[in-house]
């Protein structure tokens, strides 16, 4: 047991003492009273205004964000859950139904309450779903003026560790 709690500390330190001597920041610091650019950043996209758009019509705000391969995903997703809670809710009216003709049948209980629970749980996930819609929409907008070019790639540090007991 020690043996173990002594390679795990020794591991522990190897890679503390390794990720010390990477560099954090490849610019130098520039002083306080030296002036730079003063003009202000401003995003291009609303993020509520997206989120405001994508609760009103789910896809909306990814059309807004000009992430138009998103809108079917959307679509889809709360279309085929839609459809999912509405079979599911078919299902328990009709077993609900048929336990109330036949009394002395436990096996339609059982049903009843199987799809009942489905229908409960796929309502949570079109509400998930709806969730993750507004908080997609949210976030592209942040990142829509977000500048991926390959010019702005800074030199990247690899670290490989073997060890062997």
């Amino acid at each position: 047991m020690v043996k173990h709690i002594t390679k795990i500390f020794f591991i522990a330190l190897i890679f503390l003492s390794v990720g010390s001597k990477i560099p954090a920041q490849s610019e130098p610091i520039k002083p306080d009273n030296v002036q730079t650019d003063t003009t202000k950043f401003e995003m291009e996209k609303s993020a509520w205004g997206a989120v405001l758009r994508s609760a009103i019509i789910p896809g909306f705000g990814q059309f807004y964000n000009e992430s138009y391969w998103k809108i079917p995903v959307v679509w889809g997703a709360i279309g085929y859950l839609s459809y999912l809670w509405i079979d599911s809710n078919n299902n328990y009216k009709r077993y609900r139904d048929l336990f109330t003709a036949n009394q002395s049948n436990s096996s339609y209980l059982s049903l009843r309450e199987f799809y009942k629970d489905q229908r409960d749980l796929n309502a949570v996930f079109i509400g998930l779903a709806y969730f993750l819609n507004l908080v997609d929409a949210y976030v592209d907008a942040h990142l829509f003026d977000f500048n991926v070019s390959e010019e702005m790639q800074v030199s990247t540090y690899y670290f490989s560790l073997k060890i062997r007991f």
